[in-house]
């Protein structure tokens, strides 16, 4: 019989936790002799909802109404799949398993210890996650007795990284962009991605030059008081340079995926530039990553995953120099982001440094072996990202915590070859 699973998770939402319910929900539905589907859509703070209309969308409507009618019915779930941050995970099936894009500093709260060990297993989407989550250990007390005990990660976790997309035609984007090198910054405009020194440090670098930077970035939502709240905080923030020959430009509003991958293939934009704090994954880096343009970040948190070669240790990327030091009061989110974590902090003589160093490398003569050793990187990326293959490692690790063996998976899988 097939697993009745509940997906709860902000699913339709343009956010990170979002793309993750869509990864989760997508290897799900490559198993649909292991996994009934069933469906409850969370909010995600104040981020924009997805208005996509595709079959993908009919289908996830569909399953949200046969939810709705089950529960009504006193239908019951096998399991749940609960697609959020630890805090907010709960017994809602005999089997409950957590999926989380972790956290971007080096520790989580003690509440996600405690969350967790309610969880029959735990899957995070990068190695960072999963040791942070392993190797944070408090020391605890019993109530009742006072007896002093270790509160640590009890319950088994995996790592399942996000697979690569890949588009037959991208439409072609007119950003008017006047400047023939740009950087380009896809980020939230909040305290983790460190936009202000990305573009204060840009233009001091690059004051007197014809570069520009194009900023990706929204504070919540991609609406039009959204819109006008950025422009004029940056305008703001620009203007002791206005004697400046570098340029940066805000790009605002809605894009789909087909759309912010012509970003990262657009014949004015060079390179992807990131002075982030930390990434549970870094789903922009990773993106521009397989897309073979060259990434500008901290050796630190997430993304190493897929910027580091596993059998050599070589980084594929501009690699920023950082140090890792404890986070800012303004930042500390009770439950979540705790006051004793850290996080990296880019150095800002490394960080123009690399900007420069990858300005000039692309703009020499050998900007052609430069971007063919981005180009193989990314070959590699769509072998060992591939959707097949991320797809069933997700689908591995939800049946590890349902206890399925993968021999009943081959089982299952040779039975509908036989009978299908």
């Amino acid at each position: 019989m097939k697993n009745k699973i509940l997906l709860k998770g902000p699913l339709l939402t343009r956010s990170g936790y979002g793309e993750q319910s869509r990864f989760a929900l997508r290897a799900l539905r490559s198993r649909e002799d292991l996994f009934e589907v069933f469906i409850q859509p969370l909010e995600w703070g104040r981020t924009s909802w997805m208005h996509e209309n595709d079959q993908e969308r009919a289908w996830i409507d569909q399953t949200i109404e046969k939810t709705i009618a089950f529960i009504q019915n006193e239908g019951k779930f096998d399991s749940a799949l609960q697609i959020t941050i630890p805090n907010e995970w709960e017994n809602m099936a005999p089997v409950n398993i957590g999926f989380t894009a972790g956290i971007e500093t080096t520790q989580v709260a003690h509440q996600w210890i405690e969350k967790g060990n309610n969880m029959d297993h735990i899957i995070v989407v990068s190695n960072h996650a999963k040791n942070v989550y392993k190797n944070t250990v408090y020391t605890a007390q019993e109530q009742s007795t006072g007896r002093e005990f270790e509160l640590k990660l009890n319950t088994p976790i995996e790592v399942a990284n996000y697979p690569v997309k890949s588009f037959k035609d991208l439409p072609e984007l007119d950003l008017e962009l006047e400047t023939d090198f740009n950087f380009l910054s896809v980020a939230q405009f909040g305290p983790r991605k460190n936009l202000p020194n990305t573009v204060k440090w840009f233009v001091e670098e690059f004051r007197n030059e014809k570069v520009g930077l194009v900023l990706k970035t929204n504070l919540a939502k991609n609406c039009y008081m959204d819109r006008q709240k950025v422009f004029h905080d940056l305008k703001r923030f620009l203007q002791p340079y206005e004697d400046r020959s570098c340029k940066v430009y805000l790009l605002h509003g809605d894009m789909d995926d087909a759309e912010i991958h012509s970003l990262y293939k657009h014949p004015k934009i060079e390179a992807l530039l990131a002075l982030t704090h930390g990434e549970g994954f870094g789903l922009p880096l990773f993106e521009a990553a397989y897309s073979g343009l060259p990434t500008i970040c901290p050796g630190w948190s997430g993304q190493l995953d897929f910027l580091v070669d596993k059998k050599t240790g070589a980084g594929n990327f501009y690699n920023i120099e950082y140090d890792v030091k404890q986070i800012p009061d303004e930042v500390v989110w009770d439950g979540v982001l705790i006051k004793e974590s850290s996080w990296a902090y880019a150095r800002e003589h490394s960080a123009k440094q690399q900007m420069r160093r990858c300005y000039s490398q692309l703009t020499s003569k050998e900007s052609e072996e430069i971007l063919e050793k981005f180009k193989n990187h990314a070959e590699t990326l769509h072998e060992e990202f591939s959707p097949e293959k991320r797809n069933a490692t997700f689908v591995a690790a939800v049946c590890a915590g349902l206890k399925i063996s993968t021999e009943e998976q081959e089982n299952q899988e040779s039975e509908l070859l036989e009978f299908g």
